[in-house]
């Protein structure tokens, strides 16, 4: 008797379509099983309002929890940056799959980079974190831009360039590596200047907790040491008590010797969205060797961070 179908709960967006494709294929070649797509439409993708506004976190999320709590679909793919970082009861983080760069990318017209933007350059983003530190960089390297609050998919915000209504727009390198259109990207911008998201570029693979035989049948597709560095990225924005909508920037990178990982970096950032102040910190330490040490090493920087004054810096986020 063929075994039916897994239902793989998605949200509609051209984004969201192409990541979980790209799931589905990974779990039909190593379950061998034949996986269907469900679109779901979440607060997230209906909202007009700016995430800052309707609270961000978990607005991409909720409504495809609720089908797999309800059993509609078997799993779910999640962007991992749209994810609360509590655990969902009844709810396995089944996979944590390799990452995708996890690095912002610029789209500017007539294909300029930042630091060659024109004076009073308006620059789309809907993301406080991206304010805060395009704002900020502007700030240190004498340049005048205006960071303008945006919504929409990609197609919408790279729209906003095309009509010469914005100068340029911040998007995340992976989703548009994704939907295969990377190279309209103008700049991938460094993190020692814009720090990405907690998670950003990694995707989250959910299913029902009971379920012990399809968690065992995803946890192929994931990749540790990606689990790893976003354990203690997600750890971080945790323990500063901030939403995927807060001011925030963390990335774990895991470093070594040539020959076999030695060490992780983990760096943090929080900023008023104005630029004109940044808590930015980094903490070094062993390879971590449970998801405890992850977890550890994000809740030291976040301690460093708020005693330096994250907590007030996050209370200015409001768009």
């Amino acid at each position: 008797m063929t075994e039916r179908a897994l239902r793989l709960g998605t949200r509609r967006s051209k984004l969201a379509m192409a990541q979980s494709g790209q799931v589905a294929d990974a779990v039909r070649r190593a379950t061998g099983r034949e996986v269907e797509l469900v679109e779901i439409t979440t607060y997230g993708d209906t909202s007009r309002e700016h995430l800052a506004q309707i609270g961000g976190t978990g607005v991409f999320v909720a409504a495809l929890r609720e089908a797999l709590l309800r059993g509609e679909v078997d799993f779910a793919v999640h962007s991992l940056k749209d994810l609360p970082t509590a655990p969902h009861e009844g709810l396995a983080l089944a996979a944590v799959p390799r990452r995708e760069d996890p690095r912002d990318a610029l789209v500017a017209r007539d294909g300029l980079t930042l630091d060659r933007l024109p004076d009073g350059a308006r620059v789309g983003t809907g993301s406080p974190r991206r304010m805060a530190q395009l704002n900020a960089y502007a700030r240190s390297h004498g340049l005048r831009i205006e960071t303008v609050p945006i919504r929409g998919n990609v197609d919408t915000r790279i729209g906003y360039v095309r009509s010469g209504e914005l100068d340029a727009v911040v998007l995340a390198a992976a989703g548009l590596r994704r939907i295969g259109r990377s190279g309209e990207a103008t700049e991938l911008l460094p993190v020692d200047s814009v720090l990405p998201a907690p998670g950003q570029g990694a995707l989250a693979i959910e299913c029902p907790a009971d379920d012990a035989a399809l968690v065992a049948a995803l946890s192929v597709l994931d990749d540790p040491h990606t689990r790893a560095a976003v354990s203690a990225e997600r750890s971080l924005l945790a323990a500063l008590e901030a939403g995927c909508s807060a001011p925030v920037g963390a990335l774990a990178d895991l470093l070594g010797d040539g020959r076999e990982l030695t060490e992780m970096r983990l760096r943090g950032v929080v900023g008023t969205t104005d630029g004109s102040t940044l808590v930015q910190l980094s903490i070094t330490g062993p390879v971590p060797t449970s998801h405890g040490d992850a977890i550890a090493l994000g809740r030291e920087l976040a301690s460093e961070m708020l005693a330096k004054g994250a907590a007030g810096l996050m209370g200015e986020r409001a768009l």
